[in-house]
Protein backbone atom coordinates (compact mmCIF):
# COMPACT_ATOMS: atom_id res chain seq x y z
CA UNK A 1 0.00 0.00 0.00
CA UNK A 2 2.05 3.30 -0.90
CA UNK A 3 0.74 5.77 1.26
CA UNK A 4 1.36 9.08 0.52
CA UNK A 5 4.17 10.79 2.74
CA UNK A 6 2.46 14.40 2.71
CA UNK A 7 -0.05 16.52 4.34
CA UNK A 8 -2.25 14.81 6.57
CA UNK A 9 -5.62 16.07 6.84
CA UNK A 10 -8.21 15.43 9.90
CA UNK A 11 -11.97 15.47 9.79
CA UNK A 12 -13.71 16.17 13.32
CA UNK A 13 -16.36 15.03 14.05
CA UNK A 14 -16.17 11.23 13.86
CA UNK A 15 -12.58 11.43 14.12
CA UNK A 16 -10.99 13.31 16.17
CA UNK A 17 -13.74 13.38 18.56
CA UNK A 18 -16.79 11.00 19.00
CA UNK A 19 -19.63 13.76 18.35
CA UNK A 20 -21.67 11.55 15.59
CA UNK A 21 -22.67 9.24 18.15
CA UNK A 22 -24.54 12.78 20.09
CA UNK A 23 -25.68 14.39 16.02
CA UNK A 24 -27.34 10.83 15.55
CA UNK A 25 -29.29 11.22 18.21
CA UNK A 26 -29.92 15.09 17.57
CA UNK A 27 -30.92 13.79 14.45
CA UNK A 28 -33.19 10.90 15.74
CA UNK A 29 -34.70 13.26 18.47
CA UNK A 30 -35.69 16.26 16.89
CA UNK A 31 -34.42 16.66 13.08
CA UNK A 32 -36.31 13.52 11.46
CA UNK A 33 -38.73 13.67 14.24
CA UNK A 34 -39.84 17.23 14.04
CA UNK A 35 -37.90 18.94 10.91
CA UNK A 36 -38.67 16.61 8.03
CA UNK A 37 -42.49 16.45 6.67
CA UNK A 38 -42.16 13.16 5.05
CA UNK A 39 -40.05 9.97 4.46
CA UNK A 40 -37.34 8.63 7.28
CA UNK A 41 -34.25 9.85 6.16
CA UNK A 42 -31.09 7.69 7.02
CA UNK A 43 -28.08 9.40 8.82
CA UNK A 44 -25.25 8.48 6.09
CA UNK A 45 -27.68 10.51 3.69
CA UNK A 46 -26.64 13.68 6.14
CA UNK A 47 -23.60 12.91 7.99
CA UNK A 48 -20.89 14.76 6.89
CA UNK A 49 -22.15 17.77 5.31
CA UNK A 50 -22.15 21.52 6.75
CA UNK A 51 -25.29 22.03 8.42
CA UNK A 52 -27.04 24.81 6.70
CA UNK A 53 -26.30 22.15 3.84
CA UNK A 54 -28.09 19.83 5.82
CA UNK A 55 -31.28 21.33 6.08
CA UNK A 56 -31.49 22.27 1.89
CA UNK A 57 -31.02 17.95 1.64
CA UNK A 58 -33.42 17.34 3.46
CA UNK A 59 -36.08 20.13 2.35
CA UNK A 60 -35.43 19.16 -1.44
CA UNK A 61 -36.14 15.64 -0.63
CA UNK A 62 -38.38 14.97 2.12
CA UNK A 63 -39.92 18.61 2.70
CA UNK A 64 -39.56 20.56 5.95
CA UNK A 65 -41.92 21.79 8.30
CA UNK A 66 -39.58 24.51 9.95
CA UNK A 67 -37.84 27.98 8.43
CA UNK A 68 -34.06 27.38 7.89
CA UNK A 69 -33.12 29.80 10.42
CA UNK A 70 -34.87 28.12 13.08
CA UNK A 71 -33.15 24.95 11.68
CA UNK A 72 -29.78 26.55 11.85
CA UNK A 73 -30.73 27.67 15.44
CA UNK A 74 -31.78 24.14 17.11
CA UNK A 75 -28.00 23.19 15.61
CA UNK A 76 -26.03 26.07 17.14
CA UNK A 77 -27.70 25.33 20.48
CA UNK A 78 -26.71 21.81 20.61
CA UNK A 79 -23.39 22.50 19.56
CA UNK A 80 -22.42 24.38 22.50
CA UNK A 81 -22.72 21.83 25.09
CA UNK A 82 -22.15 18.91 22.74
CA UNK A 83 -18.90 19.97 22.02
CA UNK A 84 -18.03 21.91 25.17
CA UNK A 85 -19.21 18.90 27.94
CA UNK A 86 -20.11 15.72 26.31
CA UNK A 87 -17.90 14.55 23.28
CA UNK A 88 -14.31 12.66 23.94
CA UNK A 89 -11.04 13.05 22.27
CA UNK A 90 -10.51 9.75 20.32
CA UNK A 91 -7.59 7.60 22.39
CA UNK A 92 -4.56 8.16 20.99
CA UNK A 93 -4.99 11.78 19.19
CA UNK A 94 -2.41 13.47 20.89
CA UNK A 95 0.59 11.26 20.25
CA UNK A 96 -0.39 10.24 16.75
CA UNK A 97 -0.45 14.01 16.38
CA UNK A 98 2.93 14.38 17.61
CA UNK A 99 4.12 11.24 16.16
CA UNK A 100 3.12 13.26 12.41
CA UNK A 101 5.09 16.04 13.64
CA UNK A 102 8.41 14.78 14.47
CA UNK A 103 8.29 13.76 10.78
CA UNK A 104 8.00 17.03 9.54
CA UNK A 105 4.80 16.37 8.06
CA UNK A 106 1.50 19.20 8.03
CA UNK A 107 -1.45 18.33 10.28
CA UNK A 108 -4.50 20.13 9.70
CA UNK A 109 -8.83 19.41 10.92
CA UNK A 110 -10.78 20.07 7.87
CA UNK A 111 -14.25 20.13 8.79
CA UNK A 112 -17.94 20.83 7.71
CA UNK A 113 -18.41 22.38 11.29
CA UNK A 114 -18.22 25.93 11.74
CA UNK A 115 -14.72 27.40 12.71
CA UNK A 116 -16.27 28.53 16.44
CA UNK A 117 -17.56 24.31 16.89
CA UNK A 118 -13.58 23.65 16.39
CA UNK A 119 -12.37 26.32 18.31
CA UNK A 120 -13.95 24.37 21.21
CA UNK A 121 -12.79 21.21 20.85
CA UNK A 122 -8.79 22.35 19.81
CA UNK A 123 -8.99 24.74 23.32
CA UNK A 124 -10.95 21.72 25.06
CA UNK A 125 -8.00 19.06 23.97
CA UNK A 126 -5.12 21.47 22.99
CA UNK A 127 -4.91 20.14 19.72
CA UNK A 128 -2.20 22.45 18.65
CA UNK A 129 -0.63 23.83 16.91
CA UNK A 130 -1.79 23.15 13.38
CA UNK A 131 -0.44 23.86 10.02
CA UNK A 132 -4.14 24.53 8.65
CA UNK A 133 -7.58 24.52 10.21
CA UNK A 134 -10.33 25.34 7.71
CA UNK A 135 -14.32 25.12 8.13
CA UNK A 136 -16.49 24.55 5.50
CA UNK A 137 -18.19 27.90 6.47
CA UNK A 138 -15.01 29.47 4.90
CA UNK A 139 -15.05 28.49 1.66
CA UNK A 140 -17.70 30.11 -0.74
CA UNK A 141 -18.61 26.39 -2.51
CA UNK A 142 -20.38 23.30 -1.57
CA UNK A 143 -19.37 21.01 0.98
CA UNK A 144 -18.85 17.56 1.39
CA UNK A 145 -19.15 15.44 -0.67
CA UNK A 146 -18.51 18.09 -3.42
CA UNK A 147 -14.45 17.70 -3.11
CA UNK A 148 -14.18 21.75 -3.19
CA UNK A 149 -12.87 21.81 1.04
CA UNK A 150 -10.32 19.16 0.49
CA UNK A 151 -9.04 21.24 -3.00
CA UNK A 152 -8.81 24.26 -1.07
CA UNK A 153 -7.09 22.33 2.04
CA UNK A 154 -4.37 21.48 -0.46
CA UNK A 155 -3.97 24.97 -2.41
CA UNK A 156 -3.71 26.61 0.90
CA UNK A 157 -0.84 23.88 2.36
CA UNK A 158 1.05 24.56 -1.27
CA UNK A 159 0.59 20.79 -2.22
CA UNK A 160 -1.75 18.33 -4.63
CA UNK A 161 -4.48 16.70 -3.47
CA UNK A 162 -2.91 13.63 -4.41
CA UNK A 163 0.34 14.27 -1.74
CA UNK A 164 -1.95 14.40 0.98
CA UNK A 165 -3.73 11.64 2.87
CA UNK A 166 -7.42 12.57 4.13
CA UNK A 167 -8.92 10.68 7.51
CA UNK A 168 -13.00 10.75 7.34
CA UNK A 169 -15.31 8.42 9.06
CA UNK A 170 -18.93 9.57 6.73
CA UNK A 171 -20.18 8.45 3.29
CA UNK A 172 -20.24 11.87 2.40
CA UNK A 173 -16.53 12.82 3.88
CA UNK A 174 -14.65 10.05 2.03
CA UNK A 175 -16.85 10.77 -1.16
CA UNK A 176 -15.19 13.93 -1.22
CA UNK A 177 -11.46 13.18 -0.45
CA UNK A 178 -11.54 10.72 -2.98
CA UNK A 179 -12.92 12.93 -5.57
CA UNK A 180 -10.45 15.84 -4.32
CA UNK A 181 -7.90 12.93 -5.31
CA UNK A 182 -6.26 12.44 -1.91
CA UNK A 183 -5.17 8.90 -0.41
CA UNK A 184 -8.59 8.45 1.97
CA UNK A 185 -8.21 6.79 4.79
CA UNK A 186 -11.62 5.69 6.42
CA UNK A 187 -12.15 5.47 10.14
CA UNK A 188 -14.45 3.16 11.26
CA UNK A 189 -16.20 3.36 14.73
CA UNK A 190 -19.31 2.55 16.25
CA UNK A 191 -21.35 5.28 14.51
CA UNK A 192 -20.22 3.75 11.19
CA UNK A 193 -20.28 0.42 11.86
CA UNK A 194 -22.53 -1.32 9.48
CA UNK A 195 -21.89 1.12 6.56
CA UNK A 196 -19.99 -0.10 3.41
CA UNK A 197 -16.37 2.36 3.46
CA UNK A 198 -15.20 0.30 0.74
CA UNK A 199 -14.85 3.75 -1.82
CA UNK A 200 -11.80 4.82 0.49
CA UNK A 201 -8.36 3.34 -0.24
CA UNK A 202 -8.18 1.82 3.47
CA UNK A 203 -10.04 1.40 6.00
CA UNK A 204 -9.06 1.37 9.96
CA UNK A 205 -10.26 -0.10 12.90
CA UNK A 206 -9.44 3.18 15.18
CA UNK A 207 -6.20 5.01 16.63
CA UNK A 208 -3.61 1.99 16.51
CA UNK A 209 -4.52 0.85 13.14
CA UNK A 210 -4.63 4.65 11.75
CA UNK A 211 -0.92 5.41 13.29
CA UNK A 212 0.29 2.56 11.69
CA UNK A 213 -1.17 3.04 8.06
CA UNK A 214 -0.05 7.19 8.60
CA UNK A 215 3.59 6.15 10.46
CA UNK A 216 4.48 2.09 9.26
Amino acid sequence: MDVPDGAVLFDMDGVLVDSETYWHRFEDEWVFAAAVADGSPAHEEVTGMPYDEIYDYLDERYGSVVRKDEFVAKYEERAESLYGEQVELADGIPELFDALRATGRAIAIVSSAPRAWINIVRERFDLGPLDLVLSAEEIDEHGKPEPHIYERAAERLGVDPSECVVVEDSLNGIEAAVRAGAFTVAFRAAHNADLDLSRADVVVEGTAELRDVLLG
